[in-house]
């Protein structure tokens, strides 16, 4: 405690420049950390996107995920029913949700227009994901298939093509699993965006009942199986994969290759960008206490000549560096932390990304380990700097220490 009294009153004895090194220091730890808590929120935004489209596991047979259909659901899945019954089974599992996924043309009357189709059961993943599409014009279909049959919702883009409003009368076009071109009569009840227009200008989403109808078959394309949290995926696949060994079950992860590409993609460039600023500071701590050393290099030799230790001076030195280091990190953690506080309460909009025509807001996700182990980092790297500058003042004999100018 001594040591670091004395010095803690030598980091004090040059105000100005002690206070140059904090500021740096604590500006390194905050654009770190706000960095890092940006990058954490990105990943867990995209896997809740990635999640609220698949599921966390998706269930289908292998050839679905492996080799391209002929003809629609050719690789699609039978007595979808009585295998969702088996998946809720499951005490991990919270909702099944069937899906068919089929191409196809979409008219007025007076045009055609080609589309991805998604049929799905509206109250379901009504349930299961709450609002999971916006809403341009029209509403959401309120009930079950049984009597909402027939509707479909349209990409912004694709009802523009189309000139269609809620309410409209449409045809939908498709080749069934037989090979022929089969049709079916169907109200558009809402437009809807995704915030990406290339996706708007082919995306409908229509009931199961009408898609199975149109596509002359009671195949599903495959299972989305919601759990109840992220930290169940690994368990509940293990589970199901070996009850349904005649199926794939694959996790969200897998199904989203974009979010490990989002990933690599960050971690380089943070990466990078801490070691830059890891660098930094240790420079400036270092150039600080070079400087100190600089100084007080009579005042060195004369604590030696009275009997200090090398070590000890060492000692005192890197303790400084620790006490400059630690100061400016836990600076920079506050600043951080009151920063990303901020962006909670005064939500902060940030542009379309490429590709997108809506914005997303700018949070700051900070957990404790990350913080802790930035400060507990920024302070050791700091008090190492000092000690690997501090090292020749100490050993320097002390006559010439005396002498020194």
């Amino acid at each position: 405690m001594r040591w670091l009294t004395f010095a803690a009153q030598n980091v004090l004895r040059n105000r100005r420049r002690s206070t140059v090194a904090l500021f740096i220091t604590a500006l390194g730890t905050a654009a770190l950390l706000l960095a890092g808590g940006f990058a954490l929120y990105t990943y867990d935004a995209l896997a809740q996107a990635a999640v609220r489209d698949s599921g966390h596991l998706v269930v289908g047979t292998p050839r679905h995920f492996e080799l391209d259909e002929a003809v629609p659901l050719e690789h699609g899945l039978d007595d979808a029913d009585a295998l969702r019954r088996q998946l809720l089974a499951d005490p991990a599992v919270r909702h099944v949700l069937a899906r068919v996924e089929f191409s196809g043309l979409v008219g007025n009357g007076e045009k055609s227009v080609g589309m991805a189709a998604i049929a799905m059961d509206a109250a379901a993943e009504a349930q299961a994901k709450g609002d999971f599409l916006r809403v341009v014009q029209g509403a959401m279909p309120a009930g079950g298939e049984g009597g909402e049959g027939g509707w479909v919702l349209l990409g912004a883009e694709l009802a523009r093509t189309l000139r269609a409003e809620p309410g409209a009368a449409l045809t939908l076009m498709a080749t069934g699993t037989r090979g022929t071109l089969e049709s079916a009569a169907v109200k558009l009840r809402a437009v809807i965006s995704t915030g990406v227009p290339d996706l708007d200008r082919r995306l409908l989403y229509t009931d199961l009942a009408t898609a199975q109808r149109l596509l002359q078959t009671q195949r599903v394309s495959v299972l989305s199986v919601f759990l109840r949290g992220m930290e169940d995926v690994a368990a509940a696949q293990a589970r199901l994969a070996e009850r349904l060994p005649s199926l794939t079950v694959r996790t969200w992860e897998a199904q989203a290759g974009f979010y490990d590409s989002v990933r690599a993609l960050y971690h380089r460039i943070f990466g990078v960008m801490g070691l830059v600023i890891f660098v930094i500071v240790v420079v400036v701590i270092a150039n600080a206490m070079a400087s100190a050393v600089v100084e007080r290099t009579r005042e060195i030799g004369t604590l030696r000549a009275l009997g200090t230790l090398p070590r000890q001076l060492l000692t005192a030195l890197a303790l400084e560096g620790l006490i400059l280091g630690g100061a400016g990190a836990l600076l920079g953690a506050a600043a951080a932390v009151a920063i990303s506080t901020l962006l909670r309460i005064f939500p902060v909009q940030m542009p379309p990304p490429p590709g997108h025509s809506v914005g997303y807001p700018l949070q700051i996700d900070l957990e404790a380990w990350p913080v802790l182990s930035t400060v507990l980092t920024m302070a050791l790297l700091s008090m190492l700097a000092s000690a690997w500058v501090a090292r020749r003042a100490v050993r320097q004999p002390i006559v010439e220490a005396l002498a020194h100018v």
